[in-house]
């Protein structure tokens, strides 16, 4: 049987999930990549499988949207 997670839980895992979020931003700055596959790029290595695939995309949607312009 499968436990739902606590409250707790998916208060850290957004806490999480915008840490990662702010430090691939950060890296992708500091790098200025030039394609949105070196933005995911990035990402993923920032990432390191830690957020589902729907987050990675939106994730690589926003960084690409401010450091691709």
């Amino acid at each position: 049987m499968r436990q739902r997670p606590t409250p707790a839980r998916r208060t850290d895992d957004t806490a999480r999930v915008q840490q990662l979020h702010l430090i691939a931003a950060a890296r992708a700055a500091a790098v200025r990549p030039t394609t949105r596959q070196q933005v995911s790029d990035i990402v993923r290595v920032t990432t390191d499988d830690e957020v589902d695939t729907r987050t990675f995309r939106a994730i690589v949607a926003d960084i690409s949207a401010d450091v691709l312009r």
